[in-house]
């Protein structure tokens, strides 16, 4: 439904920003802000803010009814839910109840609905678009991604120091780092400076 649909380009606070493909919209969405240390991350401080993250692209998803103040607590707390689930899932841990729950919630909810347009070449979604619809799409993908045959591929970056997480659905299933030109160029930068050491 979302297929395509996944990578953003990921800002650090101290500066510096790099393209991050999650393989998923919904872990690309758990990566949009946090809780607790990842606050600093926090893009969606304001209703406008989350229509404007959905809209931009790849998925380029017009909200046509004005996101809430509810729906953008609502919005954080499946984000969070989406996180801990795919923390849980890499770890090979017990999926938290509590996020469970948020995100069978979430999926109760209807969908977006996709149309196809007049020329039968081009996709949309039919409207209304509402914000509800957005979050139900983001927790039927991880239900699916958690229950399905990508379940074993959800995996952290292999670095120590980075906490994101992504789906491998490479065909060989190895990929190791959050993006190679942040992590992975880190990786063997320090490996090569270790076989140099005297």
């Amino acid at each position: 439904m979302l297929a395509n649909a996944s990578g953003r380009v990921l800002h650090d606070p101290k500066g510096g920003s790099f393209h991050f493909d999650a393989g998923a919209a919904c872990l690309d969405f758990a990566h949009s802000g946090g809780e607790g240390p990842y606050a600093k991350f926090e893009s969606l401080h304001e209703p406008a803010d989350l229509a404007e993250w959905l809209a931009q692209p790849p998925l380029g998803i017009v909200v046509t009814v004005p996101v809430t103040a509810r729906e953008l607590t609502e919005a954080k707390s499946l984000r969070q839910a989406i996180w801990e689930a795919a923390h849980a899932q890499a770890d090979g841990r017990p999926l938290p109840a509590a996020a469970i729950a948020t995100i069978n919630k979430a999926a109760a909810a209807p969908p977006l609905v996709p149309t196809l347009a007049a020329g039968g070449t081009t996709a949309g979604w039919a409207p209304p678009v509402r914000t509800s619809q957005v979050m139900s799409t983001f927790a039927r993908e991880m239900i699916e991604l958690l229950s399905g045959p990508l379940s074993g591929r959800i995996r952290e970056c292999a670095s120590d120091t980075c906490p994101l997480v992504f789906v491998d659905s490479s065909r060989p299933g190895t990929r190791r780092w959050c993006a190679m030109e942040r992590c992975g160029n880190r990786h063997k930068l320090r490996a090569l400076r270790a076989r140099q050491a005297p």
